[in-house]
This record gives structure tokens, sequence and C-alpha cells, in this order.
């Protein structure tokens, strides 16, 4: 079902942007621009979307309007977002966005959630000449998909490099003497987990480590119980998951009933969730994820404020203020060239930089190259960076003493 609505702000919303500038409200004789925004809210990866993809729309959105819209040209216009569930279904987001495009019209449509669903959608996001600024998609086709789709941006790296950051974790620990080289490494079957498990294996052997288990599994997957067996029975010193929200819950439990008790537990998406520590609490001490974010940057402290008021919840500490980011690219898009022009506005992105909550962003050949944090660890209840392609602020590495 549709959800068409002007997004209205909430008493929260209100008093956590009551420093901001600007007209409260747009001239009600102003048309709001319409922008389109599909996600899952239901299906495997609902439970990814609905921490780091839905609430940071409500927030911007909420944010454009409490300043009286988006400045085009001089003139302020308030946003309206068109919301659909693909129900983490390509045919569901290819359909959702044809339908924005061509029935609902709408001036700007955000970038779907997760790589399979935003490289399924490039094609019509290509043909309607929509800007596709891509925050959780990561792949190493890079070079081939923005050769073919010349809208279409990436912000959150490539495969290779979040994969060699890991490996670049385990060789450190290693040649300290913390941990031997027998690695378990499993990956959920889509896009994401494949590319992933296809970058980390050559970087593992190439480093000298041992790959003891190596296995995937469907996307959906309801009982992982055999593969964390088959991991445990391996006897690794590192297990490494290419895995999705829904997975990452899962192999941690699991891999704490098989007594799995390995130096350095690596889970993928979902494992830099509050959501995450809140469930596992003190067991989810020391392990380390995908990603990551400068935790006491004033930056990110502040975002999370704002977050936290306009949503109530708090974001992730990885995809969240990459995924605001892309919509301040938008943002500032609009009104540097002053126009919803897609074709103008996708030019003003490419020739542009952007500042954004978590740093520069300037896109070469649609690819954001500047530095992005690779792996975070949970220390004392905060998911901190630890590794990263160039990133301010990154804490020492520590390796894991039981589940306790």
């Amino acid at each position: 079902m549709k959800r068409r609505t002007l997004m209205k702000l909430t008493a929260a919303t209100s008093l956590a942007l009551s420093m901001m500038h600007g007209p409260a409200f747009a001239d009600a004789h102003v048309d709001p621009i319409v922008i389109g925004a599909v996600a899952p809210k239901t299906g495997p990866l609902a439970g990814g979307s609905t921490v780091s993809h839905w609430p940071n729309i409500a927030l911007w959105a909420g944010q454009i309007n409490a300043r009286g819209g988006l400045n085009v040209g001089g003139t302020m216009h308030p946003v309206e977002i068109i919301e659909y569930d693909d129900q983490t279904n390509p045919g569901e987001t290819i359909k959702a966005v044809q339908r924005l495009a061509t029935q609902d019209e709408a001036d700007f449509i955000l970038a779907p959630y997760g790589t399979g669903l935003n490289i399924a959608a490039a094609p019509i996001f290509a043909r309607y000449g929509y800007p596709q600024i891509t925050s959780t998609a990561i792949t190493d086709q890079v070079a081939e998909l923005s050769a073919q789709f010349p809208n279409m941006f990436f912000t959150l790296g490539g495969s290779k490099g979040l994969a060699e950051g890991a490996v670049e974790v385990l060789v450190n620990l290693r040649d300290a003497g913390d941990i031997g080289s027998k690695v378990a490494m499993v990956n959920v079957a889509d896009a994401f987990g494949i590319e992933l498990a296809a970058a980390a294996r050559p970087a593992l052997e190439a480093a000298g480590f041992d790959i003891v288990y190596d296995s995937s599994y469907p996307l959906g997957t309801q009982d992982l119980s055999p593969v964390v067996k088959g991991a445990a029975n391996a006897g690794p010193d590192a297990f490494l998951a290419w895995s999705y929200p829904g997975d990452t819950f899962a192999l941690t439990e699991l891999s704490q009933i098989e007594g799995m008790d390995v130096k350095v537990f690596y889970t993928a998406v979902g494992a830099s969730f509050p959501a995450y520590y809140g469930r596992f609490g003190a067991a989810a001490e020391n392990i380390i994820g995908a990603g990551g974010v400068n935790a006491d940057s004033q930056a990110f402290q502040d975002y999370r404020a704002a977050h936290m008021a306009a949503t109530g919840a708090e974001p992730d500490y990885w995809a969240s203020a990459m995924m605001y980011s892309s919509l301040q690219v938008l943002e500032q898009a609009i009104e540097g060239a002053g126009t919803i022009d897609r074709a103008v506005v996708s030019q003003y992105i490419k020739d542009n930089a952007f500042e954004t909550v978590v740093g520069t962003i300037d896109f070469d050949a649609q690819n954001n190259n500047a530095s992005f944090w690779t792996v975070g660890q949970w220390q004392d209840g905060v998911f901190r960076g630890v590794a990263s392609t160039g990133r301010e602020g990154a804490v020492d590495v520590k390796i894991k003493t039981g589940w306790e």
C-alpha cells in the first residue's frame, strides 16, 4: 500500500530544530517537491531498513519543512514524501520506482535499501533520469554500473575495501600474537554477501590465513544452526560473517549456544545497531562488524541527538549516517543547482563536493573515493570505528574474551 503524506513535524522534531534559521512554513501556494521512497518495510531486509533507512527520511523531511522547505532559485518549497514497501522483493522495487516515475510523477526518488535492490532498480532510475544516490549499496562493480547508469552514485565504498579492512584487523591481531591463522567464513547468498566473500577469500589467503570453513546460506534462511555448527566444529580462531541484520542476530545467538569461543567474531550489517547491543549486552563487547563511525565527533553527536528527538530511536553506528549524508547531498545539489531539473541536479552532483555528517563527499566517476570506515567494534557499549581507509578517530581493536 502507498502512503502519500506531507511530512509533518512532531513536537520533538520542532524542539530539536528550534535553533535552525528560516521560515517555519513555505508559502501555502507553492507546490511541494514530491520525493519518492522505496524500501523494505516487510521481508528479510525490513529489519535493516527500519533502522537505517526510513527514520532518516523522516528526520530529513522534517528538518527541511521546519525551515520552510528547499530553496529552489529563491523560492521555498516543502517536500512531500511518497513511500512504498517493496517487501524485499526486487520485482516490487522495480514496480514501485516505475509507479513513482509515471503515475505519482515524483520530482526525485531516493535510492532503495541494500545492494541487490539498488542494482535491480538502476535501469528504471536511468530510464527516467533520476539521480540514484545509493547509501547502502556495496559493490566492486562501481565502474561498470557507473558507465551503464550515468546518474547512479555510490557513497559506501566497495566490497574489496570492506573485506580487506576486516582482513587487515585479523593480520594485526595475528602479528601481535593474539590470534592464530584459522578462519571460518559464511555469507548470505545475495549480491552483497557473495561479493564480499569473493573479495575476502583471496585477501585471507594472500595474508596466510587458513579458511577452515566456508559456507553460504540463502537470504531469509530461518535456521542457521547447521552453518554455525559447521563453523564451530572447524575450530577457528576467527569467525567472519558477511550477513544482513536478521542473520547477524541469529548467528550471534547460535554461536553462544554452540560455544564457538573465538577471539574475533565479525558479523556485517546489523552489528552496529543499538538494538544489537541491547539484545546481547555484555556478550556483544569486543564483537567487530562492518562500518563504524567516529562516535565522539561533534558532527555525529549532533546528528544522533536530532535523530533521537525526531524519531524516538538511536541511529545505528554506520549506515544511518551514510543514509542521512546521501539526503544531504541531494538537498545541497537541488539548492545549489537552483532547479528541480533532474539532469541539471545530476550534473551538479558530479561537479561538486558536499559537506555531510560523515565528512566531505566528492564523487569521482560517480564513486565516493573519500575515506570511509571499514570495521567497527563494540567497546563499553559504543560501536567505534577501528579501521578505515583514512578516517580520523579510530580506536585500537580488542580481542574477544568469551561471551560473558
